[in-house]
């Protein structure tokens, strides 16, 4: 069964890619994924590596977690689930809009 490794302090330059590279040292990647920003497109610094075992999780977290790639040091452990987000509902918004925009005084 794969394990899924949160990988942070990545070099903002790193690709899905070469983020596969680094972790094929250590094993078989099933997957490996840079988070990056919807509106910049730009990467967040870190990412999920998906090991095609648990025994290569274990090894590339030994091997892997403080290895300086592009003068920064990557943290690598396993990841944990996602919290479930919770939703308001309220949008965020002022209450008591009324539609009528010649009600507004200036």
């Amino acid at each position: 069964m794969a394990t899924k490794l949160f990988v942070g302090g990545l070099p903002y330059a790193v690709t899905d890619d070469q983020l596969r590279e680094i972790f094929e040292e250590a094993g078989t990647v099933a997957s490996a994924k840079v988070i990056v920003d919807r509106e910049t497109n730009r990467s967040k610094g870190f990412g999920f590596v998906e090991m095609s075992t648990d025994e290569e999780a274990k090894v590339a977290v030994e091997k892997l977690n403080n290895k300086e790639v592009d003068g920064r040091a990557i943290t690598v452990n396993e990841a944990r689930p996602q919290a479930p987000r919770s939703f308001s509902g309220s949008g965020g918004g002022g209450g008591n809009f009324r539609g009528n925009r010649n009600d507004r005084s200036y």
